[in-house]
């Protein structure tokens, strides 16, 4: 918590919470005894005329979640929205941020990035979502709790068992630890200690190999499989075809969708 914050929390005339037990512990410690009033994503539409009416009155108040950044996967977008559209002031007092955190130590290319937050809880989503961010070009960061960390590793591993990945556990906490290498190794990396699935995730996805730079999609493979491939996407959709393919060979699917959109490609 950086000095400006501390000052700002204890300046303004109430405290919108993500949880108000939580963060009283925080307030108690730095000394702050501004009024608290939750606000989290299952009441923060009521909160919003109160909270507008407090400020067009001349108050302040500060928003804060539970950890990290509001907004970045917490409450807090809609009071944002609507104090713009009201014409109110808004303005941030930088502070963690986990996603920005876990990039920094990740050594993973860093100029071109996307967040995509928590991935689907159900399994065949949180498969088809992997499916379509292992294709994207840029470094991908992701959320992941510790009730599926390890379904997550997994899936990873048999999509783009090759890939590199970086996963955070407990950023800026006492536990923190990190893991970074080919996806193929991290299922193994979490069961080698149970603590290793416990806390919360960042994960992050290295890029997608360029085609022109040797990548998955210059990779041929074995005569037969061109030929299924190539039989496959005469008749269905690139992704379907892809799936077939790589779920009949064991072949990595995400090798396979990069060899498909590269002869789809070259057939024009």
């Amino acid at each position: 918590m950086s000095p400006r914050a501390g000052e700002v929390l204890g300046r303004v005339q109430r405290i919108a919470a993500e949880d108000t037990r939580h963060s009283a512990g925080l307030l108690a410690h730095l000394g702050v005894h501004t009024p608290l009033v939750s606000l989290h994503e299952h009441n923060e539409a009521e909160r919003i005329p109160s909270l507008l009416e407090a400020l067009r009155a001349g108050e302040s108040v500060a928003l804060i979640s539970d950890a990290g950044t509001p907004l970045v996967s917490d409450p807090g977008f809609r009071l944002v929205r609507a104090a713009r559209e009201a014409g109110l002031d808004v303005r941030a007092v930088p502070g963690p941020s986990a996603p920005l955190a876990a990039l920094a130590v990740a050594g993973l290319p860093s100029d071109r990035f996307c967040f995509e937050g928590f991935l689907p809880h159900a399994a065949g989503a949180r498969q088809r979502r992997l499916e379509a961010l292992l294709v994207q070009p840029v470094t991908t960061i992701l959320f992941e709790s510790s009730h599926r960390v390890r379904a997550a590793a997994a899936n990873l591993a048999q999509l783009a068992p090759g890939r590199e990945v970086f996963l955070a556990r407990e950023l800026t906490k006492q536990f923190e630890e990190h893991y970074r290498g080919p996806a193929g190794e991290l299922p193994a990396w979490l069961d080698a200690d149970n603590n290793r699935t416990r806390g919360e995730f960042v994960l992050i996805l290295g890029p997608a190999p360029a085609p022109d730079t040797g990548g998955e999609a210059d990779m041929p493979l074995s005569d037969e499989h061109e030929r299924l491939l190539a039989a496959l996407l005469h008749e269905l959709p690139l992704k379907r075809a892809a799936r077939l393919l790589s779920d009949a060979t064991d072949l990595p699917r995400n090798r396979v969708y990069a060899r498909a959109l590269a002869l789809k490609d070259a057939d024009g």
